[in-house]
Parts: C-alpha cells; structure tokens; sequence
C-alpha cells in the first residue's frame, strides 16, 4: 500500500469519526465479501470468467429457471452458495459502528447473508439472500438446509414443496425480476438521509442497484472498490484497496 493510500484511508476514518449519528450508509457489492472467499462475478478469476454449458448471466435469470430448472439448480448449489463463509474484518467492523449509532443502514447487492452473521440489524439485501426460499405455489419458506435436502430427495435434483409439489425457488432476484419494492424504498429513504456514503466492492455495473446512489446528497462520497468506478470524478475520495484493509480500525 503507497504512502498516497495511507493517507486517503486515514482521511475516510477520520471523516467516519466526525459522522453525525445515524448518518453514516454503507453500499456494498461482491468485492465486500471476496475476503470471505466467496468469489465476486466480473474479475478475472470472477464467475462470469469462467466456462459452463451457457453463460453464467444466463443461467441465473429467471427464464432460465423456468425453462431449465435441473440446470439452474446445479448452477447454483455448485457456484451460489458458499455456507461455510464467515464475515470478514469488513462485516465486522460495519456491525461495529451500527451498534456506536454511527451507521445508519447497510444496503448491499451480495445474497450471503453476511452482514447480519457479523451482527448487523438494519440490511436492505437488494437482490435477496441464499438463506431464504419459497415455494412458489404454496409460498411456504424453506430455509437453505431445506432447500438442498429436498433437492438431494429429488430423482430429478430440483426441489419441490412436500405440501403441493411446487419447484423451491431461492430467494434471490435473478436476471429478468424486478427488485423488491419494500426493499427499494428503505435503501432510497437512507441513501436519502445520509451524511456519508460509503460504495464499497462493486463495478457500479449492475442496474437499477447502481443508480440508487443519485439519492444521495450529502457531504461526502467515498469509493472503496481496486479498480476504477463510472462514478469515480463525483466522489469525495477514492482508496483503490481491499475493503477489509480499509475497515480494519
């Protein structure tokens, strides 16, 4: 880490200390839980660089599971799941400052669960979580274990509701869904109410959770992400470093 680093992330913390309470927001994506060892989708070793039969994009989208649901199953007990991460320094010290009143809301697109392992309440998961599932006739929530231990009981691999045989969907908003209405408007109302907005792991490539950051108007905007950002010349700071280093205080 150069000395020019050093000095932006002394900056960032210096800046969190000085953040009213309840005025600090977090957004975060993939590359907040890579240190966990749960690998993010746009790097090179990402999971989009990887081969299968079609492209991952299109093996997690909605059409695909209704139309290839044995598929989208192997996909995702295979390259979605990651049960035996643990929050990492970053996850940590979020709950951390949530518990000092100084963070007021976690927004992040990973579907891990994480966040509120390391201990945080308030978390608007944008695109669902792994944790959850539902029947998709019945409604009836299932939980990981259950969903992947009705899929070993299936012949076929894909699980199916005791109660009405309807496919077990994962709670996640796959391509071609929309978000979550109720968990839009909570993320917009914080990003709305912050003081400081903290993006942090993510390209910013990924729509309509990118743009969500427009509702932010307050005093300052930091970038935590390796590499550069389409929002990078509208941020207050920039640190290019591994959001775990930069939370390690």
């Amino acid at each position: 880490m150069d000395d020019q680093t050093r000095r932006d992330i002394d900056l960032f913390r210096q800046w969190v200390g000085d953040t009213p309470r309840s005025g600090m927001v977090f957004f975060g994506g993939a590359g907040v839980s890579t240190e966990s060892g749960i690998p993010d989708f746009r790097s090179p070793d990402g999971l989009y660089a990887q081969k299968y039969p079609h492209p991952p994009e299109q093996m997690i989208s909605r059409s695909f599971f209704d139309e290839h649901p044995r598929e989208f199953f192997d996909f995702y007990a295979d390259r979605m799941l990651a049960l035996d991460a643990k929050p990492n320094r970053a996850h940590q010290k979020l709950a951390e400052l949530e518990h000092a009143g100084t963070l007021h809301a976690i927004i992040t697109q990973n579907i891990d669960g994480l966040h509120q392992q390391a201990g945080s309440k308030r978390v608007y998961e944008l695109h669902g979580s792994v944790l959850r599932n539902y029947c998709t006739g019945c409604k009836a929530a299932y939980s990981v274990h259950e969903l992947l231990e009705l899929r070993a009981q299936a012949a076929d691999g894909i699980p199916r509701c005791p109660a009405c045989e309807a496919i077990v969907k994962p709670d996640v908003v796959l391509y071609e869904e929309a978000l979550d209405e109720e968990t839009l408007k909570g993320a917009v109302d914080a990003l709305a109410q912050a003081d400081l907005l903290v993006v942090a792991g993510t390209s910013l490539a990924v729509y309509p959770a990118a743009s969500l950051i427009d509702f932010f108007s307050g005093r300052h905007l930091v970038i935590v992400n390796r590499t550069p950002t389409p929002r990078d010349q509208t941020a207050d700071l920039c640190i290019a470093a591994n959001v775990g280093e930069v939370f390690d205080f």
